[in-house]
């Protein structure tokens, strides 16, 4: 199908649940001609809705076997106790990270995101956080907003503070009301972090020293 046959065919048309448009999907692209990609789906609905637009994009991107009909495997990645340690003599590696990105149901992806969903998406997890316990859960939360200079410095040393989005994201409108209903949260030891309406509603991240896949993996599988 032609380009412009497909945007003759979706440009009136709207998602039911956050009224998201062909614009909100292309405007980062529209704005950025060098983008790899240079579109964003706005939320979960958009995916059908834009399914002309989407489809054939995802398939080029993720390549042989990937259509319509297939799903998402289970995000279960083995027995971490199956994994070896790839450097036990701490020669080589310094350290291992592993990162997942999660969306919450119920809200818009970042680009249809009001000040309202990042608070409420922000309260929703700082009441799950309070309810982590032990030595890889238990720690906690600094929102981005109103974070006193000594503890930003202390995550910027870490590593840690993830800051606004760049200009791809900027024109598809996900980095809307920074930086409220932004923020960190990490365990004591500083090994389990999840940053909270970045990119994603949340990037879930498991680190540690040295090359011990299975022991990261463990916290987030």
């Amino acid at each position: 199908m032609k380009q412009l046959e497909v945007f003759d065919g979706l440009k009136e048309k709207r998602t039911f649940t956050f009224k998201s448009t062909l614009k909100d999907v292309i405007q980062s692209g529209i704005a950025n001609l060098d983008s790899s990609v240079g579109v964003y789906a706005p939320e979960p609905e958009a995916y059908d809705v834009f399914a002309k637009l989407f489809d054939p994009i995802i398939k080029e991107y993720h390549g042989w076997g990937f259509s319509r009909d297939r799903y998402h495997p289970p995000s279960y990645f083995g027995d971490p106790n199956e994994f070896k340690d790839l450097d036990p003599e701490k020669e080589f590696i310094v350290s291992t990270r592993i990162r997942c990105g999660r969306s919450v149901v119920g809200f818009p992806f970042n680009p249809n995101m009001g000040a309202e969903d990042y608070v409420e998406l922000e309260e929703k997890m700082i009441g799950i956080f309070t309810s982590l316990t032990g030595i890889n859960y238990g720690g906690t939360y600094y929102a981005l907003m109103g974070m006193q200079k000594e503890v930003q410095q202390r995550l910027i040393e870490d590593h840690f503070l993830f800051k606004e989005g760049d200009r791809f994201l900027q024109a598809a409108n996900a980095s809307n009301h920074w930086p409220t209903g932004r923020g960190i949260f990490h365990n004591e030891d500083k090994t389990f972090l999840i940053w909270v309406g970045e990119e994603d509603h949340l990037r879930i991240i498991s680190m540690q020293k040295g090359g011990d896949v299975g022991e990261v993996l463990s916290p987030i599988n």
